[in-house]
């Protein structure tokens, strides 16, 4: 997630114009309100109002302002980004966890307007730049053990039962596990999660098996029911093309599109099914 110069001319008309429609999502909306406290007194009106309720927020207006000037685009492609954004298209306002902090992350925050979306890092130089350019963004630096040369190993770890059994990744006993991340991450339940991160090119890299194995757990942990919707950017490499498959599971994979996959898992906590006879995958 990373800035990549040169990218098509396409997808950064793309950008432009998901701002565009967001701008006059809110524009439609701001008017039905101001039309229906047109019925009620001045002060009513001024009190909910404020003199404030068609401005334009600060957040969409700036990602717009960057987006249409920048020369620098996600890395993502349009037909990439498009299978996400259609998702936060029917879910937002919502919860959206990212891994990773970069280029693009100020357009999948504005994306979930109203919603939350939180981006983990590996880098906290990194997130010092992002965050002098978009202090707006809420990200959180995150520390892994494991490396792109463990992942044979990690692989077959993550078939032993501590691995399949569900539960809170913070108290797993399971080596794939993320364990430190703030409280409040494993505490939300997580609408959207998009893995694109951490480094994962190189053998003392970190990779991205613990991510894409916590962001499953997560997602079969989740505590209010339903389903996540979790992509996986960058399938065309051995590692997550490998663990996508073994822990968000086939069963549950929705959609490819080029280098991005999208899995729909459902939560092990909805009350449907013994979580002790529910397979790890269907």
């Amino acid at each position: 997630m990373r800035p990549k110069a040169n990218q098509s001319h396409k997808l950064k008309l793309l950008l432009v114009f998901l701002f565009a429609a967001l701008i006059l999502i809110f524009i439609v909306r701001s008017t039905l309100t101001s039309s229906q406290e047109q019925q009620t007194p001045e002060e009513t009106r001024s009190a909910r109002c404020s003199g404030a309720c068609n401005k334009l927020p600060r957040s969409l207006a700036q990602a717009l302002i960057h987006y249409s000037t920048s020369v620098i685009t996600p890395q993502q492609t349009l037909k990439e980004i498009a299978v996400s954004s259609r998702v936060l298209g029917k879910k937002s306002p919502c919860n959206f966890l990212v891994f990773g902090l970069g280029h693009d992350s100020l357009m999948w925050s504005s994306l979930n307007y109203g919603g939350r979306t939180v981006f983990l890092e590996e880098d906290e130089a990194w997130i010092k730049q992002i965050k002098r350019r978009f202090p707006m963004l809420e990200s959180y630096h995150v520390t892994y053990d494991s490396k792109v040369n463990q992942a044979d190993n990690l692989i077959e770890v993550g078939k032993g039962p501590e691995c399949t059994a569900i539960g809170d990744p913070r108290y797993s006993m399971c080596q794939l596990a993320l364990k430190g991340l703030p409280a409040e991450i494993y505490e939300t339940s997580w609408d959207l999660i998009m893995v694109d991160a951490p480094t994962g090119y190189y053998d003392e890299a970190p990779g991205r098996m613990t991510a894409i194995y916590t962001a499953g757990m997560m997602a079969r942990n989740r505590k209010q029911g339903g389903e996540t919707d979790v992509f996986v950017h960058d399938v065309n490499r051995e590692i997550e093309d490998k663990f996508s498959k073994a822990f968000l599971c086939e069963g549950y994979m929705k959609k490819q599109e080029g280098r991005l996959r999208h899995f729909v898992i459902p939560s092990y906590r909805d009350g449907l099914e013994s979580e002790s006879n529910r397979p790890f995958c269907p």
